[in-house]
């Protein structure tokens, strides 16, 4: 029988995740939570066919509007094997005293939750087994991610003595039109080291990281530029590329093949036919993988609406105990979301 999934928040990540998880074998959308009856809200039982539950005290606004109920938030957590909660930051925090552990049911947080929220901060390739069966998973921020997926690898492969990362941040996400338009780059925070750091060893506690971050008037995706002190000196730039090629969630992409900003990786999804424009994929770009004196430099993009999204269907596998080994999860979570290794057509 497939697991009951219910997604609290229907917003940039929880449509994604409720997308995935209907798209999964072994589990299904028990229904979707909105607070505001909206075109999200419309769309989720017209066009998705979703069940959709809202907070006791405000069907009365979702009926007043024509929005069809299936019932309240509070009846639906006792019916299903685990929440995914995909609201805003601070929420998740609130939701699990008051709702989810009252209900004894499951929970997978997002990276906006401070890491106490839950027993284990989650990456799929680095530390799946920390999460099998346990009961509050929290799947990392979009940057913490993709930094765990790409520094994950290094320090497995090659080792790393110390890592220095630089995050270019989108200002904001597509929609969120209440944060521009902007004329400039502010640092974010600025104080150096960022939280970023911290948060990646969350998942990988050994790693020696520290990062900067500035946010920059653009929506599309983050950007992190990456300077690795390498455990081996005899590493080459060419051990890295294949490292990169044969690492799950990643693609090597080739600056001089019209890929050199962005925005052309975002077309090059469009182009592709991915639902919304989504790479779940973390983009390097070859031409910037350089090992000079045992220090390896890389620059990469972080699709932040959905490289985080294979890693909520994962966490819902882990804490369900539905597979017990990793490489399977994540073969059929990526199988389902047409998540490739490398593109054939990039050669």
């Amino acid at each position: 029988m497939a697991a009951k999934v219910l997604i609290n928040g229907y917003g940039t990540i929880g449509k994604r995740v409720a997308d995935a998880v209907d798209a999964q074998p072994d589990m299904e959308v028990y229904g979707v939570v909105k607070t505001s009856p909206d075109y999200l809200a419309r769309l989720a039982v017209t066009e998705k066919g979703f069940d959709l539950y809202v907070p006791e005290d405000r069907v009365d606004a979702f009926e007043d509007a024509g929005i069809e109920v299936a019932g309240t938030v509070e009846e639906a957590v006792e019916a299903v094997d685990v929440v995914v909660d995909c609201t805003p930051e601070g929420i998740g925090a609130r939701n699990k005293e008051n709702l989810y552990e009252p209900a004894g049911v499951k929970a997978i947080y997002q990276g906006g939750e401070e890491a106490d929220v839950a027993d284990v901060s989650f990456v799929a390739q680095c530390n799946y087994e920390e999460a099998l069966g346990v009961d509050h998973v929290r799947c990392v921020s979009c940057n913490t991610t993709a930094l765990c997926r790409t520094l994950g690898a290094v320090e497995e492969e090659f080792g790393v003595e110390e890592a220095y990362v630089t995050i270019v941040r989108r200002a904001a996400d597509p929609h969120q039109v209440g944060k521009g338009p902007i004329n400039a780059i502010v640092p974010n925070p600025v104080t150096v080291p960022s939280h970023h750091g911290p948060d990646v060893k969350t998942v990988l506690g050994d790693l020696n990281i520290t990062t900067a971050a500035v946010k920059v008037p653009t929506t599309l995706m983050h950007m992190h530029v990456v300077r690795v002190v390498l455990g081996d000196d005899g590493v080459s730039s060419d051990d890295v590329v294949e490292l990169f090629e044969n690492t799950r969630r990643v693609w090597v992409v080739p600056h001089g093949e019209g890929l050199g900003s962005t925005a052309e990786l975002i077309e090059m999804a469009r182009d592709l036919g991915r639902p919304r424009y989504d790479l779940y994929e973390i983009m390097v770009w070859e031409e910037s993988i350089n090992v000079e004196d045992g220090v390896l430099y890389y620059m990469q993009a972080v699709h932040q609406e959905a490289d985080v999204v294979p890693e909520n269907v994962d966490a819902v596998r882990a804490v369900l105990e539905l597979e017990e080994d990793a490489e399977k999860s994540m073969d059929k979570t990526d199988e389902a979301l047409g998540v490739l290794e490398r593109p054939p057509f990039l050669g």
